[in-house]
């Protein structure tokens, strides 16, 4: 064991133990300290909880590393002496406080609205849970200078989260995000303003809603199919969270009538009783809704995750089978829709542009590319899609933007993924298909017939704690320094390093700069036969990824078979990582 490391996070412990942290924090503290294995207590104070893609997250309990009042408190009271030092200028201050469904959620949230009016700055606090894509467009609405919303997306249950946004609604970035931080490390506990000024906490709800449901209609591309098809038969489930209400009202403000809805998740439960996982990735958190979708022969069934930024569509297969689309044809479906149906209907004016992050499919750029549509590579985090909206504003039109990771954004009211918005233009693409005579499954063929057939795999190596961080980052220095020669047996042709902003043509010799707003951890390898690989750490959970996309030959039009090639594939190149 490092004994420096052990008596620094002791001496951080007793901190606790003496500071001005109450009686129940301090025996979880003693605990730690008093247990023969000290890993959880290292775990639970070697570091402090930085603001990451999607801001603070972390496990639940005691600890600088750990998710509770007192951490969520310095955060807020570093974030609040930020707003004050960088909007100085303004007479008055406000941010928009929301939060999910999740166990402290409710909590953390008024103590987050409490310090912020401590402060002198106006909290609007929603009057209960609201989807992540709500508490963006009240910024947005307000006028507010920031936002934070207490969600962990859809992590497990022990986690909570701190998501902060800045005055477009957007999560916030550099220079702000490490601004915020330089102000959270300079905070003691003792500097937390935890008293409220009930007089600067205005309460908001209902008419925001409503307003959100009128900005969500823009997102709509043609009303007339809705209206042909309002009968399609959707079944959804909120996984607990919060779309339980809006993505219903949703639905229907768009003209859809046949709307099922899971009760046993429409229940807000923050340890997700019905579930392993509240992700809707992971194919049993879709089990309840595909059940209730055979016994009402629903067309499609859609799930959002907790705090309704992400979401998750099953369609039926050419079998009648249910089939969960990943997010990378998600993303590659709405796209498709957009600009097919822009184009039919006059609206592409020739100035409009999608945006994918680094790690989602190349098949978008070739649909992108052969409409004549500018596309836009970002970092992964929606945040930089909602960077490049902000940088594109007054120039080019946003027509959509997404990630592989089952969040899209079709309008740009909002700067994060909007699972509500999202939802109800997927119904829109089903009713589309179904008036053309084809299910989502047979659209999707369509795209790979037309623009060629792409597989794409993660893979996720989970390394916990402060040894595990230590393992990714050698994992990381290896690639890095021992760059793969080949992958699957196909030379590496092209290796692009997000963190000295270099790609290197490995055949050439040619070392060129890759244009990015800034440095990121991020490597990808290019192989001559079309392979991406991309490998990045998480920047909110204990994990590496690596991002595997392969190319396939649909001109057989076998989609069981090609997937079946694509996959034996996918596991050689995952060999030749060693992973």
């Amino acid at each position: 064991m490092d004994n420096a490391l052990l008596q620094e996070v002791t001496a951080k412990a007793n901190a606790w133990l003496s500071g001005n942290f109450d009686s129940e924090t301090k025996a979880e503290v003693k605990s730690l300290l008093d247990s023969s294995d000290k890993t959880a207590l290292i775990d639970a104070f070697y570091q402090n909880l930085e603001f990451g893609t999607g801001g603070l997250r972390g496990i639940m309990g005691v600890g600088t590393n750990r998710m509770n009042k007192y951490v969520v408190g310095m955060a807020t009271q570093g974030l609040a002496n930020y707003l004050k030092k960088v909007f100085a200028d303004r007479k008055d201050i406000s941010v928009v406080v929301g939060h999910d469904c999740r166990n402290n959620s409710r909590l953390f949230a008024e103590i987050v609205a409490g310090i912020f009016s401590a402060n002198g700055i106006r909290a609007y606090l929603f009057e209960s849970l609201r989807p992540t894509p709500e508490i963006s467009f009240a910024i947005r609405q307000l006028g507010c200078q920031s936002g934070v919303n207490i969600t962990a997306s859809h992590n497990p249950k022990e986690y909570n989260g701190y998501k902060a946004y800045w005055d477009d609604g957007a999560q916030v970035l550099a220079p702000h995000d490490k601004g915020i931080i330089d102000e959270v490390n300079k905070v003691q506990i003792e500097d937390v303003k935890f008293t409220p000024n009930k007089e600067l906490i205005t309460i908001i709800g209902g008419e925001m809603d409503y307003d959100y449901l009128e900005a969500v209609k823009e997102a709509m591309v043609d009303q007339d199919v809705i209206l042909r098809q309002k009968d399609l038969n959707i079944v959804y489930s909120p996984l607990h969270g919060t779309g339980r209400v809006i993505v219903p009202l949703c639905l229907r403000s768009w003209g859809f009538q046949n709307i099922n809805v899971v009760p046993e998740q429409m229940v807000i439960d923050g340890n997700f009783s019905t579930v392993k996982s509240p992700n809707p990735e992971n194919s049993e958190a879709m089990t309840m809704g595909m059940n209730l979708g055979t016994k009402l022969g629903a067309d499609l069934v859609i799930a959002s995750d907790p705090d309704a930024d992400r979401l998750a569509i099953v369609c039926r297969d050419d079998k009648g089978e249910w089939m969960i689309i990943n997010g990378n044809q998600t993303c590659m479906m709405f796209c498709y829709y957009i600009i097919t149906n822009m184009k039919k209907l006059g609206k592409l004016k020739g100035n409009e542009f999608l945006v994918k992050t680094i790690v989602t499919s190349e098949l978008i750029r070739e649909i992108a590319e052969k409409n004549n549509v500018k596309l836009y590579d970002e970092y992964t985090g929606f945040k930089w899609i909602a960077y490049r909206i902000r940088e594109n504003e007054g120039k080019e039109k946003y027509i959509g933007g997404g990630e592989e990771s089952f969040g899209f954004l079709p309008y740009d009211k909002v700067r994060d993924k909007d699972a509500p918005a999202s939802i109800c233009l997927i119904c829109e693409i089903a009713a589309w298909a179904k008036d053309n005579g084809m299910s989502l499954y047979q659209l999707l063929m369509n795209i790979y017939k037309e623009y060629g057939f792409q597989k794409e795999s993660a893979v996720s190596v989970v390394k916990p704690g402060k040894s595990g961080a230590d393992e990714i980052k050698a994992m990381m220095e290896n690639f890095r320094n021992n760059p793969p020669k080949e992958l699957a047996g196909s030379p590496v042709k092209l290796i692009k390093d997000f963190k000295s902003l270099k790609q290197n043509c490995v055949k050439c010799g040619k070392i060129e700069d890759i244009k990015m707003p800034e440095s990121a951890n991020v490597l990808q390898f290019f192989t001559e036969d079309g392979t991406k690989v991309s490998v990045r750490p998480s920047g909110t959970e204990p994990k590496i990824k690596f991002y595997v996309e392969v190319k396939g030959d649909f001109s057989s039009g076998d989609y069981a078979k090609v997937d079946a090639e694509a996959n034996a594939k996918v596991d050689a190149i995952k060999k030749s990582l060693g992973l």
